[in-house]
């Protein structure tokens, strides 16, 4: 065990309070990283706001970033020193992990969402009792985390951590949706609803393989001028007239459109907006949607649910960021930082959309 400073979720929505916690060491499979950097993302927000009660206190955190202190006994290709980007965990076993899918993997709710290995088990107690944490397979809003080998990936040394941390989940969702799902043709339109670290990471995606026009759609101004400066053609506020613009906008109607909103209403502008056999993919947090099924079927849509951007981290981060090594992914554009200690203002200007990506920082 190791003392450790956490960021704890005494229960669902509460603020995240800083605690002495303890830590086990890690096991065979799993790898004991110091943190340098975690973003926030709005998963951890949301999810916290819904969080089983049964299931709290609980440590949140998945786009950590850092060095590897130990590994377990059963691990390959890393060691102590290693620059990594911590991602999801998957099995690594079932059919979808062999078929390189792991954002599918069959287990993926035990090892990312059941606040613990999947055994049952944690690696965290407070005031000696069981502390909930693993989540995504990391838990990383603390100043160490043992993490399950798969979600750990080795990065090039000298790549900063900031820069580091959101790829292991909203630069990959939003980029990998693009490249590995959608896979446009240079030339074809691409409409990306929502301009936060997702849908900004999709439009950086489209812009590095020559989609065009490239369009955001998003009510905050500061987040239209990010995206024109990082390669839309145009950036539009969400209103009455949207569908009418995108369809102008792209000669007819949008070839893709990415949703990164999750609200229905824009899902609905969304499939209005493509033109025939046009595909929407939709990947942000929401509830039940509802679709007129002649619509889709006589424009031929095709729509896509999409997880981590149907990313294999071990293949695709080292994809980010040979993009970004050339400048066709600049993800630092998007980043506030903010210490680790003042988490709780990190939030907050999530919250209020005044930074796209807040990435803590650890001494």
């Amino acid at each position: 065990m190791r003392r450790v400073r956490a960021a704890v979720t005494r229960e669902p929505g509460a603020p995240f309070a800083l605690r002495d916690v303890e830590l086990e060491d890690p096991r065979p499979r799993e790898v004991l990283v110091r943190m340098r950097a975690v973003g926030v993302c709005h998963t951890d927000l949301g999810i916290q706001a819904t969080w089983p009660r049964q299931l709290t206190p609980m440590v949140f955190g998945h786009e950590g970033a850092g060095r590897v202190e130990a590994v377990g006994a059963e691990v390959k290709g890393l060691a102590p020193g290693d620059p990594v980007c911590l991602t999801f965990a998957s099995c690594g076993a079932c059919p979808q992990c062999v078929a390189g899918h792991p954002a599918y993997c069959d287990s993926a709710r035990d090892l990312n969402l059941s606040g613990g290995r999947g055994d049952g088990t944690t690696t965290l107690r407070l005031d000696g009792a069981p502390l909930h944490g693993g989540f995504f397979g990391q838990s990383s809003f603390a100043t160490y985390a043992v993490v399950h080998q798969r979600g750990v990936v080795k990065v090039p040394a000298g790549l900063p951590d900031t820069v580091t941390a959101p790829l292991g989940c909203g630069g990959q969702t939003g980029a990998g949706t693009v490249l590995n799902r959608l896979r446009p043709e240079p030339g074809t339109s691409l409409v990306v609803l929502g301009a936060g670290g997702v849908g900004l990471s999709a439009l950086m995606a489209a812009v590095a393989v020559g989609c065009d026009p490239v369009v955001a759609v998003d009510p905050v101004a500061s987040r239209r001028a990010l995206a024109v400066e990082l390669g839309a053609r145009a950036a539009l506020p969400p209103g009455d007239e949207l569908v009418q613009a995108l369809r102008d906008l792209t000669g007819g109607g949008a070839h893709h459109v990415v949703d990164t909103t999750g609200r229905p209403e824009m899902l609905h502008r969304a499939v209005a907006a493509l033109r025939p056999r046009g595909e929407l993919a939709f990947l942000g947090l929401g509830g039940e949607v509802t679709f007129d099924m002649m619509r889709l079927m006589t424009k031929g849509v095709r729509v896509h649910g999409v997880m981590e951007g149907d990313s294999d981290p071990g293949r695709f981060i080292p994809e980010l960021i040979d993009l970004h090594r050339r400048g066709l992914f600049p993800v630092e554009r998007l980043i506030t930082t903010f210490p680790f200690e003042e988490i709780g203002t990190a939030v907050a200007a999530m919250r209020d959309k005044s930074a796209v990506k807040p990435v803590l920082t650890f001494t």
